[in-house]
């Protein structure tokens, strides 16, 4: 069984706060700098903290701050597609919602921390895969209720399987993303989706 993601010591406000400021910190220097030349000396200047306080929140060094990064960007890129994820209830719904999903990555540009999660750690640590598979469920979850409820409409065709489709909603977003972070170019992602959403808008017609 893998072992669960770190969730660190119980901490006071104050310690809370000083924690989310170092992981915030670090997820700024992993956006300017990417994960593999952003340092801890470079979280340290950029949160005025001390190194003791980076170990003492993150005794697992770099490696446990970054997962902490993707940790919490995993939780924001859930967040960002609200309230749109949650009332996928018709076509127009759907648009906002590739919107929503295209802006953010555009303004994130080439370095996404979660994407060093799924790219980089999720193939090395048991804990990033357990952290990266928790949120494609709950992603995936939230796209497969959308597609239900737009099978019950008669808006999509109701033969397909809403969750494989959830899944592939979400294989088209992380593939645009990749490229995106390897190029620059948002175009790929934009496709990936329009194309996907169309073939679905067309399903219920054939």
């Amino acid at each position: 069984m893998s072992p669960a993601v770190p969730t660190g010591p119980r901490l006071t406000a104050k310690g809370a706060q000083t924690r989310r400021r170092i992981i915030d910190g670090a997820a700024a220097e992993i956006r300017e700098r990417g994960a593999a030349g952003t340092t801890l000396d470079d979280v340290r200047a950029r949160t005025s903290t001390s190194k003791s306080q980076i170990f003492h929140y993150f005794p697992g060094g770099k490696e446990e701050l970054i997962l902490a990064v993707a940790a919490a960007e995993a939780d924001q890129v859930l967040a960002d597609q609200q309230p749109h994820l949650g009332r996928l209830d018709g076509w127009a719904d759907w648009q906002q919602w590739r919107d929503v999903v295209v802006r953010r990555y555009e303004a994130q540009g080439v370095h996404c921390p979660l994407g060093v999660l799924i790219t980089e750690l999720g193939r090395a640590t048991p804990a990033a895969q357990e952290l990266t598979a928790r949120l494609l469920d709950r992603w995936q979850a939230a796209l497969r209720t959308g597609v239900e409820t737009m099978q019950r409409r008669g808006e999509i065709d109701p033969a397909l399987d809403a969750d494989r489709t959830a899944a592939a909603l979400i294989a088209a977003v992380q593939g645009g993303v990749v490229i995106l972070m390897s190029t620059g170019r948002i175009s790929h992602l934009e496709a990936a989706l329009d194309t996907t959403l169309a073939l679905l808008r067309d399903s219920a017609r054939v």
